[in-house]
């Protein structure tokens, strides 16, 4: 899904500008709607990649931000 049209739930409008500032400091990481209302993010890295699903946009970006230690 295009990342300018997102599906959020009422209770999780306030990831929305988490979500931004996140995708500008990690580029590497792909974040996504998947199936069955969960969210998807996939981290690029060097050799292959990590992957995290979750059911709630703030849950995934908790999840990333422990994967992604606070790198750029």
């Amino acid at each position: 899904m295009s990342r300018g049209r997102l599906r959020l739930a009422p209770e999780e409008a306030d990831q929305v500008p988490r979500l931004a500032a996140f995708r500008a400091a990690h580029p590497h990481v792909d974040i996504r709607e998947g199936e069955f209302g969960t969210w998807h993010g996939r981290i690029t890295e060097d050799g292959g990649e990590t992957t995290a699903v979750r059911y709630t946009l703030r849950e995934l970006l908790d999840k990333l931000d422990e994967l992604t230690g606070g790198r750029g």
